[in-house]
């Protein structure tokens, strides 16, 4: 993200904090003069400490609440009336907690001011963040379509519809924001036609380390009707980018509703976003997480500490058992379990463990039953490392072969890994590679739907096979 693109969103959340500041004065001043009819001069009423208080208060509130609902991401990307719809439901759910939190509890006769000062504090509140935010994104749009704020994009294909598909971008009137730095050849064809327009920068073979060195935002998928059996070979490549996919659609993805327009006078696209989830929702996640692993590890305390003396005495060796594993956006981490085999129990190489594993101790076959083994990955899932739910993190030996079988893997590094996933709920661990890939489809299914929602139904099902003992 260049410096242009952070001042518009350091732009937004003044403004933000600027609306939510006037909206508490306008609401302080109203229920003294109309509510509360005193008689005191404005300079003494804003001059009492608690004004002060509700204004960092309700100010550090607003600002939260802007951070969790993901106001404050891709703001170059935001359509003004979408912004609009969430402001308004933002700024009703606000304006709740605060009529309840802060307002509630004052002293009236009657409780008609109640909702006319809740009234009052969302109309201030909703007018004048629209308002600031209106102004940030006419703004932002009026620097795309300048051209002095732009996404890098780099588009896949060479031919008829590459090259229809650039000129219909360069000639729209209004300027989608595509600075197009290049192409990349499927092929490898000596002839094509956008060389006329961009350059060639390479193959689909070199298209990570293409992003990478041109900061690529944006990839467009324009390849040729009898190559589309490669989009999928091209969506794994990209699986672990931050790139925004857009790909050009046949008439089946149009009339399957796949195809969408975010700009009346620009083509209709199939658009993956590197964002699986909705910032808010994300946010909320990451909120559980935290909450739930913290309460995990207050209440289980005592289970730590019995199942930590029963390792020990189990067989000779640590307590807890450290393991590099591959987290999101492929990167290492140590996951902890309490250890459940004899110590050199890969001194062959390593291995799955399987039913009936002679390296496992016979308290690990108790624990691994219940899970308990598992129970020190709240600490992963505290310092963010992992999440509650996600698909099962693996090592690197196993998923350099996985991928050989099974290159949409890839995608499964978009999200965190979890304790428990949709994998292990309907599929359990996996002995083998071939299990793996097996379970695999069930990952894939739970990132294309993932949801905190699909995340509650998950943990219940896992509470209910673990009570039941039904882990292997």
């Amino acid at each position: 993200m260049n410096q242009q693109k952070k001042n518009v969103i350091y732009i937004y959340v003044i403004l933000d904090l600027l609306a939510a500041a006037i909206s508490w004065t306008l609401l302080y001043v109203f229920r003294k003069y109309f509510v509360e009819d005193v008689h005191t001069p404005l300079s003494v009423i804003l001059s009492e400490t608690r004004y002060y208080q509700g204004l960092l208060v309700v100010s550090l509130f607003w600002i939260n609440l802007f951070y969790v609902s993901g106001t404050y991401v891709n703001v170059y990307r935001k359509s003004r009336i979408k912004e609009i719809i969430k402001t308004f439901a933002i700024s009703v759910i606000g304006c709740t907690i605060i009529f309840f939190g802060l307002i509630l509890d004052d002293i009236v006769k009657d409780y008609t001011s109640y909702y006319i000062s809740a009234s009052f504090l969302f109309a201030c509140q909703f007018i004048l963040t629209l308002l600031f935010r209106l102004i940030v994104l006419n703004y932002s749009k009026m620097q795309l379509r300048r051209g002095t704020v732009f996404f890098n994009t780099l588009i896949i294909g060479s031919n008829h519809n590459a090259v229809n598909l650039y000129n219909s971008l360069i000639d729209v009137k209004k300027s989608t924001g595509n600075k197009f730095i290049g192409f990349v050849e499927v092929n490898n064809r000596s002839a094509n036609g956008l060389k006329e327009y961009i350059p060639q920068l390479g193959s689909v073979d070199d298209i990570k380390s293409i992003i990478q060195k041109n900061q690529v935002e944006e990839v467009i998928i324009a390849i040729e009707t009898q190559e589309h059996h490669q989009i999928n070979e091209i969506i794994n490549e990209l699986a672990d980018t931050e790139t925004v996919i857009k790909i050009i659609p046949d008439m089946y993805d149009i009339l399957s509703g796949f195809a969408k327009m975010n700009n009346v006078l620009g083509d209709a696209l199939i658009e993956i976003y590197p964002d699986l989830m909705p910032r808010w929702e994300k946010n909320v996640k990451r909120i559980i997480d935290i909450v739930a692993s913290s309460i995990a590890i207050l209440l289980l305390l005592p289970v730590y500490i019995f199942t930590a003396i029963k390792v020990k005495l189990s067989s000779p060796g640590d307590i807890l058992y450290k393991q590099e594993r591959i987290g999101i956006n492929g990167k290492p981490f140590f996951i902890y379990k309490f250890r459940s085999m004899f110590v050199d129990a890969e001194s062959n190489g390593p291995a799955l463990s399987s039913k009936n594993d002679a390296r496992i101790t016979n308290w690990g076959k108790i624990m691994r039953k219940w899970r308990l083994d598992e129970i020190p990955q709240f600490f992963n899932v505290l310092i963010g490392d992992m999440s509650l739910v996600g698909p099962r993190p693996e090592r690197k030996y196993f998923i350099d072969q996985i991928i050989q079988q099974a290159p949409h893997y890839k995608h499964i590094s978009k999200v965190k890994p979890g304790i428990t996933s949709l994998g292990m709920v309907k599929y359990g661990y996996a002995e083998n590679v071939e299990e793996m890939i097996q379970r695999l489809k069930f990952d894939i299914i739970y990132i294309e739907n993932i949801s905190i929602i699909l995340d509650i139904k998950i943990l219940f099902y896992t509470i209910s096979t673990v009570i039941q003992g039904r882990g292997k």
